[in-house]
């Protein structure tokens, strides 16, 4: 079930809408971008830093924050890393590109083949993991992968002097489809309250490149994987439920009166329900008077500032 298209949609060349945005999904996006502005300085502002770096995949989500932090704090104190496997697409570093060449940011590429080849070996050479490592899953070498892609990103976030900023959108995070410590690490999040419908539609209002916005969504952790495709949903499907359910607080049985489909209901319930467990801080057995993260609880403060 997919909502359909509004007018203020933009066309692709061909005349046909750029993307599905469902009715209740749609945003002014010139308020997004100013409390997103304001929000990527304040991050900086509050945690002593003026630069940021990103990890720019090639697609949508990390594309349109390197906009907003550019937009933001200007493009010379932005840093976009590009970390292929040796089974990344090809398009993926060029779409990548195209963005560095539109905000003109400094930008480099590392290569993270030999750090995750180092664990799991190859068909030549064993790994660290051991000879079991050569007949790892994809999905478990994926999450290797993302965890090895944000440990270079913390690296550079040291060489760069600047701080991690996420590219995770909402979607993403309720039912729970990011690595955790993988691409979930970060700083901050600029894009983390909006759905992937959401992120498609400040995209081209902010002039990302019309291919990326086009192209189906992807963590290129193995050759020819998409998001929707191995979930086995669309996401304007998925995310008006999502809206739904979580935005608007309907029960199940409401939802499927709307028209949505029982089993996807119950299946998306379960997925947010289970990735509870990634957006929240780890659990600490409490013992003392004041336990941090738990009863001793303080906002975020300009380094030495009173109470930092």
């Amino acid at each position: 079930m997919s909502g359909r298209a509004l007018p203020a949609v933009p066309l692709a060349a061909d005349g046909a809408p750029l993307f599905i945005l469902p009715d209740e999904l749609a945003i002014d996006t010139d308020v997004a971008r100013r409390v997103i502005g304001d929000f990527i300085r304040g991050q900086l502002r509050q945690a002593g830093f003026e630069r940021a770096v990103l990890g720019l995949s090639g697609g949508i989500d990390s594309a349109l924050v390197a906009f907003l932090v550019a937009e933001a704090i200007g493009a010379e104190r932005l840093h976009c890393v590009r970390m292929p496997y040796r089974s990344s697409s090809a398009a993926s570093l060029s779409d990548a590109a195209s963005v560095v060449a539109a905000l003109g940011c400094s930008s480099e590429t590392v290569e993270v083949t030999a750090m995750v080849d180092g664990f799991f070996g190859t068909a030549a050479q064993a790994g660290a993991s051991g000879a079991e490592g050569a007949s790892a899953s994809a999905l478990r070498r994926g999450n290797f992968t993302a965890r090895m892609r944000m440990a270079v990103l913390y690296d550079r976030s040291v060489t760069w002097g600047g701080l991690v900023v996420g590219t995770g959108n909402k979607t993403e995070s309720l039912i729970g489809y990011t690595t955790l410590f993988g691409d979930s690490a970060c700083a901050f999040n600029p894009i983390g309250d909006l759905y992937k419908s959401q992120v498609r539609q400040l995209a081209a209002a902010m002039g990302v490149p019309e291919a990326i916005i086009r192209k189906a969504p992807s963590a290129d952790l193995w050759p020819g994987q998409t998001d929707e495709g191995e979930a086995g949903f669309s996401y304007p499907e998925l995310d008006r439920l999502l809206f739904w359910r979580i935005d608007k607080r309907r029960s199940p049985d409401e939802v499927v009166a709307m028209g949505f489909d029982a089993a996807l209901v119950e299946r998306v319930d379960r997925m947010v329900a289970g990735a509870e467990f990634k957006r929240q801080v780890p659990p600490i057995a409490k013992l003392g008077p004041r336990t941090a993260g738990v009863d001793y609880l303080y906002p975020r403060r300009r380094p030495g500032s009173a109470g930092g």
